[in-house]
């Protein structure tokens, strides 16, 4: 985190972040707010949901300028010019709250959607050129822990200012408005803020795009047909979008029918309250972007986006069973945790698979699929609540769109998720710390030869390693029903003592297609804490010159309930357990066994010299 924000740029546009979502935020909120205090029952989710349909409307509109505008010009300055349009738009919404014009300012909800529409691709775009690939998943966490921050703050003071402001001195829904009116000033304040500091962002923009858009080409639809098949051409970027689509869907019916379930099911009436309980998702949404982004230390954890999944699917079939207020703000905040652990790592892979050069057409197509989503979702919302359907029956249907998005997300990223899920197991007990992991080449066969000290070694090496490493097992353990199906997508290697030699041919086979496979030298666990005797079984495989020998040595599980050897310290089992991992040096192919054994004894001491 402190390397981000040591980048010139960075925190002037976590600020610019933080004030567009939190006034964005802020009529929706007040519109939201008196839609809650004038109607009731069905007419209230339906208005609820026009509110959020004309959010998301010019996000499907606006796909392809959008894209287009990201690609062509400086994103800097397509930030700052859309902030100077954020500031007329405040303006205009204010002098239609002291006129008491509800509807029209119900409609400027559109406009300022609409601003935000052709900000968005350059906005998130923005974080790739100004802090790289390497530090992509640490700003995105950081990003949406900002924006989360700044809707949940929006909630919060909009919400409060909103209520002690009205004080039920109205009559009608225009006087409601009038008498919320000066609340328009704090808009048009958080926008001219956001102008000023756009204007200060470095300007990343390596060349000019000679790209062209014809108005005549997008009312036809051209540009949307190219651009789709821009965001389709990947299939993990546009299954990332599909499910990130599925889950802001999920969100948003959820949003806009728990107002209508506080009220009849619980008999709440006050906003505070209601946007109370909802805002505390925002402040889980930022505890679960920033542990993807913890989870992500080495590279995109997709997998934990699958844990999130699960998460929110228990949580939105718990909700309708939830009669206390207190409770409800509780999954609610659990939610938010989810929620994070699902965006932070597919954002992080549409950024990090997509060209530059297309950059803004797959975000805005990100955005423009999602909405498209999102707005049939809350028309389908819309309806339902039509025919006489309530709240309760819509959040069991969100259930199962839950349990779908669950089952794409394990489909897709089945290995990561089995990964994710005992990385969450492991680190509950332990530390991992890494040193030397640079050694490892990202574009090479490797062959990982080191010390055998626990049951979970293999856990150990692969957490910092985004390729997958090819280990060896015994073949009556690998042949087990209950492990099989899933050993076997874990790429591991069945070795028996009778067909050694088919499992090290295998071995170098996967090695031949620059895969990683690990060895342990000593043949099995360390029984007395110290490394046995090598054997030279890893020398059929480093024969190759084009593998990499990378020699590790692990340190710090002796006494843990997964080591063999407790030795002589123990620890309280609410203390975690430190354990370092050393990476070296590129060895020889041809050392010896006794040498290597000797190298992997001393990598440790050359560490801390």
């Amino acid at each position: 985190m402190k390397k981000l924000f040591a980048i010139v740029g960075f925190s002037n546009y976590i600020f610019v972040v933080f004030l567009n979502a939190f006034t964005d935020l802020g009529h929706k909120i007040i519109i939201q707010n008196a839609v809650f205090k004038v109607y009731d029952a069905q007419m209230q989710i339906m208005l609820t949901a026009i509110v959020n349909a004309l959010i998301l409307l010019p996000f499907i509109l606006m796909f392809s300028p959008s894209g287009f505008l990201s690609d062509k010009f400086s994103k800097s300055k397509i930030m700052e010019y859309s902030s100077i349009f954020a500031v007329i738009i405040t303006l205009c919404i204010t002098f239609f709250y002291y006129q008491g014009y509800f509807f029209a300012a119900f409609a400027m909800t559109f406009l300022l959607a609409l601003q935000s529409a052709l900000y968005s691709p350059a906005k998130y775009g923005y974080i790739k050129e100004l802090v790289g690939k390497r530090g992509l998943t640490a700003a995105n966490g950081v990003v949406q822990a900002v924006t989360t921050i700044a809707i949940l703050s929006g909630i919060i003071v909009y919400t409060l200012l909103f209520e002690f402001t009205l004080d039920d001195n109205f009559t009608t829904k225009e006087d409601l408005l009038m008498v919320i009116a000066p609340l328009g000033w704090l808009l048009v304040l958080g926008s001219v803020l956001e102008w000023f500091l756009a204007s200060k962002l470095p300007n990343k923009m390596l060349q000019a795009s000679e790209k062209k858009f014809t108005f005549r080409r997008y009312i036809r639809g051209s540009y949307l047909r190219k651009n789709f098949k821009t965001i389709t051409r990947k299939s993990e970027i546009f299954d990332a979008i599909i499910a990130l689509s599925l889950f802001w869907s999920i969100s948003q019916v959820i949003l806009a029918i728990f107002g209508e379930y506080a009220k009849s099911e619980l008999g709440v009436t006050n906003t505070i309250f209601v946007q109370g309980v909802m805002a505390l998702a925002g402040i889980g949404i930022v505890a679960g972007a920033l542990l993807a982004a913890r989870f992500s230390q080495y590279y995109v954890n997709s997998g934990i986006a699958t844990l999130g999944a699960v998460g929110i699917t228990l949580v939105v079939f718990l909700i309708p069973f939830s009669t206390s207020m207190l409770l409800l703000a509780f999954l609610f905040l659990l939610f938010g945790v989810f929620a994070g652990m699902i965006m932070v790592p597919l954002n992080a892979l549409i950024q990090l698979l997509s060209p530059r050069v297309h950059l803004g057409t797959v975000l805005a197509g990100s955005n423009f699929v999602q909405n498209i989503f999102m707005f049939t979702f809350l028309i389908v919302t819309t309806f339902f609540a039509s025919l006489g359907m309530n709240a309760e029956v819509l959040f069991y249907l969100m259930g199962f769109v839950g349990i779908f998005l669950t089952y794409l997300l394990f489909t897709r990223y089945d290995i990561m998720t089995y990964w994710a899920f005992f990385e969450f197991f492991f680190k509950f007990g332990h530390r991992f710390r890494y040193h030397g992991i640079e050694n490892i080449p990202q574009d090479k066969a490797v062959l990982l030869v080191g010390n055998h000290v626990s049951w979970i070694d293999w856990f150990i090496l692969q957490l910092p390693i985004q390729k997958r490493i090819n280990y060896m097992m015994d073949k009556n353990i690998y042949h087990k029903k209950i492990f099989h199906k899933t050993l076997q997508k874990g790429e591991v290697i069945p070795l028996s003592p009778k067909a050694a030699k088919d499992a090290l041919s295998e071995a170098a086979l996967r090695l031949q297609k620059q895969r990683v496979v690990a060895l342990f030298p000593e043949g099995s666990i360390s029984r007395d804490g110290k490394i046995g005797k090598f054997y030279k079984g890893y020398g059929q495989l480093a024969t190759d010159e084009n593998v990499v020998l990378i020699p590790f040595f692990i340190d710090g599980m002796f006494g843990s309930l997964f080591a063999p050897y407790k030795g002589e310290k123990t620890k309280p089992f609410y203390k975690k357990r430190n354990v370092d991992v050393y990476f070296g040096k590129i060895l020889s192919n041809e050392i010896k066994a006794e040498d290597l054994r000797e190298v992997i004894v001393n990598l440790k001491q050359k560490y801390e010299k």
